[in-house]
C-alpha cells in the first residue's frame, strides 16, 4: 500500500525564536513529510532558521495569515495537509495519533482541540482570550447546530479535497473561524483530537490583538451567517421590523377607536413602512436561501469529483 504524501504547512511572521524547533520536531515525529514554511514578510530571520532546520521555505508578500494559507493551498500538492502555527504552542509528538484518527474516520478536517482538557485555559495568559474562544464556539454551535469544542485552533489536518475546494475572501486571523463555518455549512466531516496546548516561550510575542481581532472574528461570524443562512438572518431582521411595526401601529389604531380620527399620521406611515420592509427582508431571505441550496448542491458535485 502506497503511503499518502503528507505536507506540513507552517505560515510564519517573525517566529525566529520557535520556528527551528517546530520544523525539527516534525523531522523527528514525521520524517517522511515535506515541511513548508511560508514567510509573511518576517524581519527577524525566520526564513533562514527554517531553511537551516530542513524546511522548504517560500514567501508570501500579502500580509495576513489567510493570504499565506491560500497560497499554500494553491501551490502545494499532497494527499494530506497539516497546518500548524510556527510559535511552538502545539504539540508535535501526537501527530501520528492525529493522522491515524483522521484517516480512520475519513475526515475532511481534523482540529487540534485545546479547550476540552483546559490546557489552553491554564496556559494562556492573555486577558479575555478564553472568554472570546467560548463566545465564538457557542455562537457557531447554536447557529449551525454543531457540537464543536474548539473553533479557533490553528492546528488542523485537511484532506486534499478540502484544500483544493476551499475558497474565501478573508485575509487575516479570522481564518480558523472561516474554516470551521465553511466545513459546517457544506456538511463536511469534521473531527477533533484533544491536545495539550502550551503558551508561547518567554520572548515570543503574539501577533493577536484581543479586542481588534476579536471584533473581526465576531463580524466575520455574522457575515457568514448572512451568507450561509440567509433565511435565518433576514428572517430575524424581518421579525424584528414586523414586531416594531405592529407596536408603532397600535398608537394610531388606539387613537382611531378613541377619537374616530388619526392624529399621529407620521407614526402610522412609519409603522406601515416597517411592515413593508419586514416583508421585503423575508422575501430576500427566501430568494437567497434558494440560491444557497443550489450552491450546496453544486459544491457537493464539485467536491465529489475532486480526485
Amino acid at each position: 500500500m502506497v503511503s499518502p504524501k503528507i505536507a506540513v504547512l507552517v505560515p510564519c511572521y517573525n517566529e525566529a525564536l520557535t520556528i527551528g524547533k517546530v520544523v525539527s520536531d516534525f523531522k523527528i515525529f514525521l520524517p517522511d513529510a515535506e515541511i513548508y514554511v511560508y514567510d509573511n514578510n518576517s524581519k527577524d530571520g525566520t526564513s533562514v532558521i527554517a531553511r537551516e532546520a530542513g524546511a522548504i521555505v517560500k514567501y508570501e508578500k500579502k500580509q495576513g495569515k489567510a493570504n499565506v494559507v491560500f497560497k499554500m493551498f494553491r501551490e502545494i500538492d499532497a494527499d494530506i495537509y497539516i497546518m500548524i502555527d510556527g510559535d511552538d504552542t502545539y504539540p508535535v509528538d501526537c501527530i501520528q495519533q492525529m493522522l491515524d484518527q483522521f484517516i480512520e474516520n475519513n475526515c475532511d478536517m481534523l482540529v487540534g482541540d485545546r479547550l476540552s482538557n483546559n490546557s489552553y485555559k491554564n496556559q494562556n495568559k492573555r486577558a479575555f482570550h478564553n472568554f472570546g474562544n467560548n463566545l465564538v464556539r457557542n455562537l457557531i454551535n447554536v447557529f449551525f447546530g454543531s457540537e464543536l469544542k474548539d473553533i479557533l485552533s490553528g492546528y488542523r489536518i485537511f484532506s486534499k479535497k478540502f484544500v483544493k475546494n476551499y475558497a474565501s475572501t478573508i485575509k487575516g486571523f479570522e481564518l480558523e473561524t472561516d474554516l470551521s463555518i465553511y466545513s459546517l455549512n457544506y456538511e463536511l466531516v469534521i473531527d477533533e483530537y484533544s491536545i495539550d496546548y502550551r503558551d508561547r516561550p518567554e520572548g515570543s510575542v503574539s501577533k493577536l490583538n484581543t479586542f481588534t481581532d476579536g471584533f473581526k472574528v465576531i463580524k466575520l461570524f455574522f457575515n457568514l451567517v448572512r451568507l450561509y443562512k440567509p433565511l435565518l438572518f433576514f428572517g430575524t431582521v424581518s421579525a424584528v421590523m414586523f414586531i416594531l411595526g405592529l407596536l408603532f401601529m397600535t398608537i394610531p389604531i388606539r387613537e382611531y377607536f378613541e377619537y374616530k380620527y388619526v392624529y399621529k399620521v407620521p407614526t402610522l406611515i412609519f409603522s406601515i413602512m416597517l411592515i413593508i420592509l419586514s416583508l421585503l427582508a423575508f422575501m430576500t431571505g427566501l430568494i437567497l436561501d434558494n440560491i444557497s441550496i443550489i450552491d450546496k448542491k453544486n459544491f457537493k458535485v464539485r467536491y465529489n469529483s475532486t480526485r
